[in-house]
């Protein structure tokens, strides 16, 4: 495989992170074990982001649609997440800043402290910033916003002539960051699944039959490499 080239680096990568369950499937496993290994490929690609140098990254770890699974999935994807929080530290001695995208208060009241926490003690860190979209739905983000903007309204904090993109953009979950450049998905499904529907208007897509449990850095490197191939002209010549 060629080498990634350094000069035509996505800045800011979203993964929806697919196949967990398959994989475990595959295998004879119960889901939730699919779940637990995928969470070893997260912290593996994350951290091979941060080394070649992608400055925004963002996983697809549980969306709106996720509570409708199996009770004992969940709960083990809970259990997951709680895993993290206590392992976070290891990106603060990597100068990564945490956000997490959605609805915190769906996790609990205890959980969604710490989420909160990790934020404020790692907004100074700009070595990456690596967004966890959990109870997350594009939707959802932009009705979100669209409720806060029709709150200034009726506050008469803004007029109509005010609402333009960039007000939208400022009131989403991911306010202040970049839209999203590369959209990976593995496990062969070729859908967005809600996932940045506003943030991923001009991204670039990539389809691997690869389920996330095994996907590779080198995996990466190919989709790095076609999306380093593609003309991108948004919407001009």
């Amino acid at each position: 495989m060629a080498a990634v080239d350094k000069e035509k680096l996505p800045v800011h990568i979203g993964f929806i992170m697919d196949g967990n369950g398959r994989w475990a499937q595959k295998r004879g496993m119960p889901r939730k074990m699919g779940h637990r290994e995928g969470a070893r490929t997260f912290r593996k690609i994350a951290k091979y982001c941060k080394k070649i140098g992608i400055k925004y990254v963002t996983f697809y770890a549980f969306s709106t649609e996720n509570w409708k699974r199996p009770e004992d999935e969940v709960k083990e994807l809970m259990r997951l997440f709680n895993e993290y929080l206590d392992e976070v530290q290891d990106y603060a001695k990597e100068n990564t800043r945490l956000v997490f995208l959605g609805d915190k208060s769906a996790f609990g009241k205890q959980m969604a402290e710490r989420m909160t926490e990790l934020e404020k003690s790692s907004s100074g860190f700009d070595g990456m910033t690596l967004m966890l979209a959990m109870n997350y739905g594009g939707r959802d983000d932009i009705l979100h916003a669209v409720r806060g903007i029709a709150d200034m309204a009726a506050k008469k904090e803004i007029k109509l002539s005010d609402i333009d993109e960039s007000l939208v953009s400022s009131m989403l979950y991911t306010k202040g960051m970049p839209d999203a450049d590369l959209i990976i998905r593995p496990s062969g499904e070729k859908r967005i699944s809600n996932f940045l529907l506003w943030q991923s208007a001009y991204a670039e897509f990539y389809f691997t039959d690869t389920l996330w449990p095994d996907f590779t850095e080198k995996e990466l490197d190919a989709a790095l490499n076609d999306f380093a191939a593609r003309s991108r002209r948004f919407g001009g010549v």
